[in-house]
């Protein structure tokens, strides 16, 4: 799971705590994504895009997913003062689907040095393919600033199995996107603090950091707009049409499949213990954090 990867840097100090909703007997009609989205955080390219990239993800798997029973208390969230809020939503495969779940998460939260905007878009699969899961995640820390977590998380151990690489990776030039962005002089890579995370990715994920510096807003703008939009819609695409559905993946032994079960499981565990126990509740308000963590749990234990 790579739901929320936060920087340390960026969080030297909790935010204020939150404070609980009420709870009504009249329930509003829930709006459509990208009316939630846009009502709820304020307006950042990337979160244009992902809105884009879920909307395109959402159409393509269709009747594969089942309708969101998020309850309305994770949907959407903020703490006492307004400023800091997130939202989650997930909407699990429906029966014959390759797809476990769908997982969007939109975070805006102030912080020390400013303000932070998370958004994360992870498709796990079950296991009637051994094709791999898709994650998406962008961390903005400024206009000028950004990370770009964008990869086909691969479920077998890549060393043993290279018609693997040849199905998912080399044969769908999945690489490319990387080797494009690479070619900006404003991208860097970006490691992640916790080795176990690094462990997971394939060798083709885009893994960067975007620094336009001082007065690079425009630019950022150019970049977000251009290469960075190109290579997830590519990669979306590749996933979309190379990795969803029966049929998608490699030949698989009864005990492969049930060691790819249990390597997906501690998989999935062990990153929200990394990524979501450690950060969250540094973030919001412990008791809410909770909730939003326990709801991500019941995904991942299906």
């Amino acid at each position: 799971m790579q739901a929320l990867s936060l920087s340390p840097p960026l969080l030297t100090s909790p935010p204020r705590s939150l404070r609980r909703k009420s709870s009504n007997t009249f329930r509003a009609p829930r709006m459509d994504r990208h009316a939630r989205i846009s009502s709820l955080f304020p307006p950042l390219l990337h979160r244009d895009l992902a809105l884009e990239l879920a909307s395109l993800m959402e159409s393509r798997l269709g009747s594969d997913l089942l309708p969101s029973s998020v309850p309305d208390n994770i949907r959407s969230f903020q703490n006492q003062s307004g400023a800091s809020f997130g939202s989650l939503d997930i909407r699990y495969g429906a029966p014959g689907s390759s797809v476990d779940f769908l997982l969007e998460s939109w975070l805006h939260c102030k912080v020390p040095t400013g303000a932070i905007d998370i958004t994360t878009l992870l498709v796990y699969q079950n296991d009637s393919t051994d094709a791999p899961h898709f994650n998406l995640e962008f961390i903005q820390a400024g206009p000028t600033s950004l990370v770009l977590l964008l990869d086909l998380i691969p479920r077998r151990d890549l060393s043993f199995c290279p018609d693997y690489i040849d199905t998912f990776y080399q044969g769908t030039n999945v690489d490319k996107p990387r080797q494009d962005l690479e070619k900006l002089p404003q991208v860097v890579p970006y490691r992640s603090p916790s080795l176990y995370i690094r462990s997971i990715w394939s060798p083709t994920a885009i893994l960067v950091s975007v620094n336009c510096g001082e007065g690079g807003a425009m630019q950022m703008e150019e970049i977000i707009k251009g290469t960075v939009a190109s290579a997830a819609k590519e990669v979306l695409g590749i996933w979309l049409e190379r990795c969803v559905g029966t049929g998608t993946g490699t030949e698989m032994g009864e005990e492969e499949q049930e060691y790819m079960i249990r390597r997906d499981r501690v998989v999935k565990s062990k990153s929200i213990e990394i990524d979501l126990s450690a950060n969250l509740p540094r973030l919001f308000d412990p008791d809410v954090a909770n909730r939003v963590i326990a709801e991500i749990q019941k995904a991942c234990a299906r």
